[in-house]
């Protein structure tokens, strides 16, 4: 067994349990844990196919921000998770029922892919030439022959960000405090600072001016 072989195998293998771990641990601090550890032997899969900069970008974006949010997010939320496992049950049927149709899904198209031998159609149009690095040539096949794809899935990223904003951001519910730009900015010495006037020996109570 090759050297490259050894560490495919390596990080296949713990890209998988961690995989699994991620689903299966009780602690959703553990599960984002184990995501994590899932994205970085991903990104060791991705420099050994010669995808160096896909490795880079798992690392720092994913690992570096969006799993990190998801863990400073699971920390922070009071989630009752016991709640959410009440109705568990109710719901495995169906979830099973999914995950076998999955399944199948997922055994046909390897399945048709090891064993069939055809050849793949798909022809690059345009070459890459050898003396390209593996970022300058994803950024000419991204802004070239897939520009308006690129530019929609940016539009599609827009549109739900601005979704999130529009249903947590409500102006009427109760409890949440709003910051006032006017206000602040229209705040003068009156309103900025109160004199008090104490007498020696004597502590300050409320509205004593």
């Amino acid at each position: 067994m090759s050297f490259a072989a050894l560490f495919f195998y390596l990080f296949a293998t713990v890209t998988v349990a961690s995989a699994f771990m991620v689903i299966a641990a009780k602690n959703p601090v553990h599960s984002v844990l184990f995501l994590i550890l899932a994205f970085v032997n991903a990104a060791g899969l991705f420099v050994l196919m010669g995808a160096e900069f896909l490795a880079m970008i798992l690392v720092v974006v994913y690992v570096g921000a969006v799993a990190v949010l998801f863990m400073f997010v699971t920390m922070m939320l009071d989630v009752d998770f016991a709640e959410l496992r009440d109705g568990f049950l109710q719901y495995l049927p169906v979830g099973a029922l999914v995950g076998l149709i999955v399944l199948v899904e997922l055994v046909l198209v390897v399945g048709t892919w090891s064993f069939s031998g055809a050849q793949s159609t798909v022809t690059a149009t345009a070459p890459i030439p050898a003396d390209v690095t593996n970022a300058e040539a994803l950024g000419r096949v991204l802004y070239t022959e897939h520009l308006l794809l690129f530019q929609a899935a940016g539009l599609v990223l827009l549109t739900a960000m601005i979704g999130a904003i529009v249903l947590t951001l409500r102006e009427r519910r109760a409890g949440v405090k709003r910051q006032d730009i006017s206000a602040q900015v229209a705040r003068g010495p009156a309103t900025a600072i109160e004199v008090v006037k104490a007498r020696p020996g004597e502590g300050l109570s409320e509205g004593t001016v």
